[in-house]
């Protein structure tokens, strides 16, 4: 291979790994004391999900944890990002369910006999059914209820995990969950998803004051922050104000609205001037931005692709953007519906996402120069889903999958060459599995899962990212020896 990934020396103590999400690959949806997320109960709703399908069996890893765990360590990770179930762990919003933890206390035993470490996420995506009854992320009392479930889970847990992260892309649990409908609860209310927004962002500061003060309390280390999903806004015709102008309102809401709370302790004043009429800083208590801005040890950087946009229509005869389903909905972006995304004819994934890894470089660069104060920055979700095949020799030759990923830790050396202070990979995702609304249509493991028989085999881009961090340590081994 000539990716420039082989020819880079990386830090020494960069992280390889590899990460999922509860809901997607557990299973056991009503075993072991659980109870209904919201995505058990949306998977329920006529038209919601993509063929029907549930979450509930995904790809049974509650029952194979040990086996899926030994397939981590044949690929040398050095990580696994996962994430508890609350649903799991506080079934119906109510007491705690040790039988819930205790699932995850053996994963952390398995993991750290593996010699990976655990990389605990406390939320993704799925709320307890209960608590949405009572109006989920858009009722304050929920980031309440939120540092209690994450105290619980340090209670069992905190004695082997250092690394907390406590919300995955809350822009999908809040935007895309009550603005656009698409993914759970499946609500298309824009005051709803800001009011999410402001509430999540509660949570957050709450679990980490709460986690850091147990910490200390007890003598443990601890590593805490939280992942965003962040976009570059590209205006379609940068010589085009009216571009230009829905590239800031998407950068205001994509990114800003999650960034700048969290580091600065302010909403961006231009985001609160576009969403004024759906109360967001009607939200905001005495305290809160004190509260969100508590400091945090990394950021985690999910990112899958650019946004290229624009404020002008779509040209006539536009194909439609590709949807899981037929179910209505309305755009996520409260105060900007009319921006368009329109193609720049670059290569697309199966999920019609473009392809561009000079873009994730972009990213990495600007948040250093923009945020003084930016923690160390780890990549704890990039993939593709491709649509694959299975070979005559039993093997998946996804090649295109392949130079997605090599072509994108390529992107993050680069952005390490131009001082972005960049710590970790992990690439989305280990196993196929459930992909929220698009059910088991859309694969982005780098192993394959038979949804039949559960069976796992490591597709080529397995094999090629082991090959990548064996060669990543041996560069650095011969380093340090000649150092």
């Amino acid at each position: 291979m000539n990716h420039a990934s082989f020819r880079r020396n990386w830090p020494a103590d960069f992280i390889w790994g590899s990460a999922t999400a509860a809901a997607q690959i557990e299973g056991a949806a009503h075993e072991g004391g659980k109870e209904d997320s919201i995505w058990d109960a949306f998977a329920r709703v006529p038209g919601a999900i993509a063929g029907g399908d549930t979450p509930d069996r995904a790809v049974d890893h509650y029952h194979r944890m040990p086996e899926d765990v030994a397939l981590m360590r044949s690929l040398g990770l050095d990580s696994y990002r996962f994430s508890t179930s609350w649903a799991r762990v506080v079934p119906g919003g109510r007491s705690v369910n040790q039988e819930g933890l205790d699932f995850y206390s053996r994963l952390v035993d398995e993991l750290l006999g593996a010699g990976i470490l655990p990389w605990l996420t406390l939320y993704h995506w799925d709320l307890p059914q209960a608590l949405q009854e009572r109006g989920g992320w858009a009722n304050r009392d929920t980031a309440f209820r939120f540092a209690e479930y994450a105290e619980a889970v340090y209670e069992s847990l905190g004695d082997r995990v250092t690394h907390w992260t406590t919300f995955n892309e809350p822009l999908c649990s809040s935007l895309i969950g009550y603005v656009g409908g698409e993914h759970a609860p499946g609500l298309n209310d824009p005051e709803a998803g800001l009011a999410a927004v402001h509430h999540q962002h509660l949570a957050h500061g709450l679990a980490v004051e709460r986690l850091r003060g147990l910490a200390d309390a007890a003598g443990r280390d601890i590593r805490l922050g939280i992942t965003l999903n962040l976009t570059n806004a590209v205006p379609n015709d940068p010589a085009d104000p009216v571009d230009l102008e829905a590239a800031r309102r998407i950068d205001a809401l994509w990114n800003r609205m999650y960034l700048e709370p969290l580091l600065l302790g302010a909403y961006p004043s231009d985001l609160l001037a576009d969403v004024r009429e759906f109360g967001l800083d009607a939200r905001v208590l005495p305290g809160d931005l004190q509260q969100i801005s508590q400091p945090i040890d990394f950021l985690g950087v999910n990112h899958y692709h650019d946004d290229n946009v624009s404020g002008h229509p779509l040209p006539a005869g536009t194909a439609p953007s590709l949807r899981p389903t037929d179910r209505p909905g309305r755009s996520p972006f409260p105060g900007s519906e009319h921006v368009s995304m329109p193609s720049r004819g670059l290569p697309r994934t199966a999920m019609d996402w473009e392809v561009n890894p000079a873009g994730l470089t972009r990213l990495l660069v600007r948040l250093g120069a923009e945020y003084p104060n930016l923690p160390p920055l780890y990549v704890t979700e990039n993939g593709a889903a491709y649509d694959d095949d299975v070979s005559d020799d039993g093997a998946v030759h996804d090649a295109e999958r392949t130079r997605y990923v090599l072509d994108h830790v390529d992107a993050i050396a680069e952005a390490i060459e131009q001082g972005a202070d960049v710590r970790g990979y992990f690439v989305w995702s280990l196993l196929d599995n459930f992909e929220w609304a698009w059910g088991y249509e859309k694969r982005f493991g780098i192993v394959r899962v038979d949804y039949d028989t559960f069976e796992r085999t490591p597709k080529d881009s397995a094999h090629a990212f082991a090959a990548l961090i064996v060669r990543a340590k041996r560069q650095l081994a011969a380093t340090t020896i000649v150092g």
